[in-house]
């Protein structure tokens, strides 16, 4: 079982951070969602109201073996004003550890210059943000340590990926299944 911190501010985007949330821990993940505000409860980019696990500040950071950052705005901006937050993912992508951002959520990585000569996506218009990066159309691209998803079309993606590499592909497979997710072609 892989412990999976999901990271929350204010504005971040509800369904981004709830779809992959769900997929995980159905896969039987342990996952906090971790405020960055200083308090649990948090607004999302639509108003809906979220409450967090643990604040940044309670949470030993080195222990995940995931960070997930979820997209919309102002919550990247919010995530990646948090020092504590870039300190903990220069130091996992540092440790080989995962990282995944979804949405707008992948500029905060690129400014970190994480995706240095990593294929990465994110959501239209936030290219120029992936410093470094050989940026795809993919709606999930996994590169190494760095999982990086389009926006919230694929955030059900994202989740599957994810437990994918922290399991199997037939675990994920399964997870897929139970929740009858079959992209249906328009």
């Amino acid at each position: 079982m892989g412990k999976v911190y999901a990271f929350l501010a204010d504005g971040s985007e509800e369904v981004e951070l709830l779809a992959v949330v769900d997929v995980l821990l159905r896969g039987g993940q342990d996952v906090k969602l971790v405020s960055v505000t200083g308090k649990k409860n948090v607004t999302g980019s639509h108003g809906i109201k979220l409450q967090a696990d643990v604040l940044i500040s309670q949470t030993d950071l080195k222990a995940g073996d995931v960070l997930f950052l979820p997209g919309g705005m102002p919550g990247t901006k919010n995530l990646g004003a948090n020092e504590d937050l870039l300190n903990a993912l220069l130091e996992a992508h540092k440790d080989n550890r995962r990282i995944a951002a979804i949405c707008a959520a992948p500029s905060i990585l690129g400014r970190l210059g994480l995706l240095e000569g990593k294929k990465a996506t994110c959501f239209p218009g936030y290219e120029g943000e992936l410093s470094g990066a050989s940026v795809v159309s993919q709606g999930v691209v996994t590169d190494g340590n760095i999982t990086t998803a389009r926006g919230l079309g694929y955030a059900l993606d994202l989740g599957i990926e994810l437990l994918e590499l922290l399991v199997d592909k037939m675990h994920a497979r399964k997870i897929k299944e139970a929740i009858q997710y079959d992209q249906i072609p328009m």
